[in-house]
This record gives C-alpha cells, sequence and structure tokens, in this order.
C-alpha cells in the first residue's frame, strides 16, 4: 500500500512510536512505517516522513547511501526486528525476530544514517 503523508499518517507515526520495535524505514525505493504487529505504511514522500517522525521521536533508518550490495545482505541474511511482538532469544539468525537495535545496529555498521536510538546523533549534530 502506498501513500502520502497526511492525517492518517499522524495517528499511525503516533502508534508505531507506541509499538515495540515501531520503526521508520527509508531505502532506495522509498519508505516503510512499521507499527503495530508487524503492519505497515509505505511511500515515497521520504523527506517528509522522516522530518515527521524525527519530531515524533521515531527511530529511523535510512539506508540510502549504503551500497546496494551490503543493503541486500542485510535483508536477505540477516534477522527481521520484532515489531509489536517479542523478540526471539538468541542465537539469532536470518528467520530470526529480533530487538530493533541489533537490526539498527547492523545497518549502522555498514553505513546508515540510524536516528533517535541509544548512540543515534542528536539531528543537530547530523551533517
Amino acid at each position: 500500500m502506498s501513500a502520502d503523508v497526511g492525517d492518517c499518517t499522524d495517528e499511525l507515526v503516533g502508534r508505531a512510536s507506541r509499538t515495540q520495535g515501531g520503526h521508520l524505514s527509508i531505502g532506495r525505493g522509498g519508505f516503510s512505517l512499521h507499527h503495530d504487529r508487524g503492519c505497515t505504511l509505505s511511500g515515497y514522500d521520504c523527506e517528509r516522513m522522516k522530518a515527521l517522525c524525527l519530531a515524533r521521536g521515531l527511530p529511523v533508518i535510512d539506508s540510502r547511501t549504503v551500497p546496494f550490495e551490503a543493503v541486500w545482505k542485510l535483508a536477505v541474511s540477516g534477522p527481521m526486528i520484532a515489531v509489536g511482538d517479542a523478540a526471539d532469544e538468541p542465537p539469532w539468525h536470518a528467520l530470526s525476530y529480533v530487538p530493533l537495535r541489533v537490526v539498527a545496529e547492523a545497518y549502522r555498521a555498514a553505513g546508515a544514517e540510524v536516528l533517535n536510538l541509544p548512540g543515534s546523533p542528536a539531528p543537530a549534530e547530523r551533517s
């Protein structure tokens, strides 16, 4: 489902911020807002959605500047984020559900911009 940022979007960002593992992911194909128990809202107005989510304190993973091969490897071989549900117990593998911080750190290590999570730069520190 594709959507523009609108009235319902603000409500969904609020739901995402109240959901364990709720976050915004941005990649070359647009954005996905992950909320509730595995629900998503997707679209293409990335900068507007990013600004809205950052203002609400929602974690953001922006991988648009990461080499395609690195993103592909993380998406295919890495574990999945547990959104609105409990994470699996370690050891984790490609079909495991893990806490958001685990996947966010892997993306950060690959060069993605990770915001609103511990260890993330404050908006003023970004370049």
